[in-house]
């Protein structure tokens, strides 16, 4: 491997195949050949158009311009997402992408927050973060010198597809067909070869499976196992529509509760992308058709379709000379708009632990295990939306507020219940912040609070609670409309 370049096979376009070859050969392809297979005949799912703050690192690796990359994705931008009628019908909160409040060497700010309710003092937990009432004021600022954490809202489509261009620029092989077989070494069991329908045959090194739910590669061909969190996601279906667009875009994802899952509106500048997310023990493919047919707030301007999910994780997402990134390596589901995520920090650590002379075991096994750790943080902390709940009305939400969730999941929600406190992993995605938001916005309140709040009197918390929400008042005022903002990035 020291004097020629390593054979790199990507096998899937989409998201996750487009974004892999655009990441190694912007940043690897001087010591890489890199070509990527996919079949016009294999469709996309292409229903993550909800991306978090990371996003914008991925896209500055790639020396990808934010105006740009607005204009040609049909982006609006996202602060957070709106939650109605989680903890109980009727209610609503927003998890932001924001620092709320500000904290000391002992507790964090949620501490001092839940002593000036039990003084009756201060106002509502989101007051204190500037993203949330952005969000909630329908402003936004964006930039390297904005003072908002931020992502995107896009169409993946086109996402996608800017993403192939830059890739093809930088040297990616584009190669058309459908994969027949995967011819795997008498010996050592490795992938030496993908037939293709057109009699075409690609050979690798290295090849990276990003066929989605069929795993055609890792799963079929390599045979490695999959952990099911279907115990602890009760959802396995969705159903997605793009509708049109019939008010201004909002900065923040929405995400509405129903009897028998959620439904998503992710607003984009020339129309809505819709879906809905369900159980099938609870409620029928037809069923959940009509019900997101029935709430859209403008017109249909795609087929509604209809997929089918199982909730967890691929025991190795690296595997002999074969790596999973995207579906084919696990899958959670829409919730949090992880997906796109998983996808950039899959790439981002295949690209720290990538074989330079020859493949590491020690490398694959760090790479298995950070895999492992990542998707397990992400679904704790989806599980504790369907978990800490008021709600009983239905067969659905009475399984989830009474299941049996992880041991990890379960030491935070009574830490957090207990002292008020959130013990938050180094390899964690979802930090403190998120977590607080989550908890409060769904009814979780601490019991008890650091005694270091009590060095301040009432009236010193009174103004220390005050003085941030007076400057995030301010800081919100200073700010653009939303719709002006984007009207100005696509000038």
């Amino acid at each position: 491997m020291i004097n020629k370049k390593q054979k790199v096979v990507i096998a899937g376009g989409g998201s996750a195949g487009w974004m892999t070859a655009a990441a190694l050969s912007k940043l690897l392809g001087h010591t890489l050949d890199i070509c990527l297979v996919e079949s016009e005949e294999i469709g996309r799912i292409g229903v993550g158009e909800a991306t978090i703050p990371p996003i914008r690192t991925f896209n500055k690796l790639l020396g990808i311009n934010e105006k740009e990359f607005v204009t040609r994705c049909k982006a609006t931008f996202k602060l957070g997402i709106e939650f109605k009628n989680w903890g109980n019908i009727n209610d609503s909160y927003i998890h932001s992408f924001g620092t709320t409040g500000q904290g000391c060497w002992a507790a964090d700010f949620q501490h001092f927050w839940v002593a000036a309710q039990q003084k009756s003092i201060g106002g509502d937990f989101g007051d204190y973060c500037l993203e949330l009432q952005a969000a909630k004021a329908d402003k936004f600022a964006g930039g390297e010198k904005s003072p908002l954490n931020y992502a995107y809202h896009l169409d993946a489509g086109l996402y996608a597809n800017f993403l192939q261009e830059l890739a093809i620029k930088n040297g990616v092989n584009h190669i058309e067909g459908k994969i027949i077989d995967v011819v795997l070494d008498d010996n050592s069991g490795e992938i030496t070869e993908l037939i293709l329908d057109n009699n075409q045959t690609v050979v690798g090194d290295l090849f990276i499976d990003c066929t989605g739910f069929a795993s055609r590669l890792m799963g079929k061909a390599l045979n490695v196992g999959y952990e099911s969190y279907q115990d602890y996601l009760l959802c396995d279906a969705a159903v997605a529509v793009q509708s049109e667009l019939t008010s201004t875009p909002k900065p923040y994802t929405q995400s509405i509760a129903h009897d028998c899952g959620w439904q998503w509106r992710i607003p984009l500048q020339h129309r809505f992308g819709n879906g809905l997310v369900f159980s099938s023990k609870h409620m029928s493919d037809g069923e959940a058709i009509e019900l997101l047919m029935n709430n859209l707030d403008g017109g249909a301007l795609s087929t509604p379709k209809v997929f089918k999910y199982k909730t967890g994780r691929r025991l190795k997402t690296w595997h002999k000379n074969c790596v999973a990134i995207g579906l084919s390596s696990g899958f959670i589901e829409p919730l949090e708009s992880t997906a796109i995520h998983i996808i950039m920090s899959s790439i981002l650590r295949l690209m720290r632990l990538f074989p330079h002379q020859q493949k590491s075991d020690a490398a694959v096994d760090e790479f298995n295990q950070q895999s492992k750790e990542e998707m397990e943080f992400i679904r704790d902390f989806i599980v504790l939306h369907y978990k800490v709940t008021n709600r009983e009305d239905s067969d659905f939400w009475k399984s989830c507020k009474n299941m049996n969730v992880p041991e990890t999941l379960n030491q935070k929600i009574k830490l957090f219940e207990q002292t008020g406190n959130v013990n938050i992993a180094k390899l964690e995605l979802f930090k403190t912040d998120s977590w607080t938001q989550v908890m409060i916005g769904q009814g979780l309140l601490p019991q008890d609070y650091h005694s270091i709040v009590e060095l301040m009197s009432e009236k010193e918390l009174t103004t220390f609670l005050e003085k941030i929400r007076l400057s995030v008042n301010n800081s919100v005022a200073k700010l653009p409309n939303h719709q002006e903002f984007i009207d100005f990035i696509n000038r």
